[in-house]
């Protein structure tokens, strides 16, 4: 079974006019409360994976080691989550070959 289709629950507080307004939009579409959020949550998210400075945060995260790689690809795809590793590895080995020079420089 994928990540996609299990099941978490969660619960959160809201604003209850923002509440209100998705309850509308779900009687709109005659569907529940949950599918609305969901939807809004997945375009949030498809969207801000597209977003320079989101992806510049989300980057600095994996570099950090704040986040795994498989969170990284969850968040911005395999080949872009590809990408940020490979440079990753760059810079790590940038890093060590500058202080092995700088410790062999008397």
């Amino acid at each position: 079974m994928s990540s996609e289709s299990e099941k978490k629950r969660v619960q959160f507080r809201a604003p209850r006019g923002l509440v209100d307004r998705a309850d509308t939009l779900a009687a709109v579409f005659e569907t529940d409360r949950t599918d609305i959020l969901i939807s809004a949550l997945r375009e949030y998210l498809r969207d801000a994976a597209h977003s320079d400075e989101v992806k510049q945060e989300i980057a600095e995260a994996f570099y950090d080691d704040d986040i795994t790689f498989e969170e990284l690809k969850a968040l911005v795809g395999h080949e872009e989550a590809a990408n940020f590793r490979l440079l990753k590895q760059q810079l790590s080995e940038a890093f060590l070959d500058d202080v092995a020079e700088e410790l062999a420089d008397p």
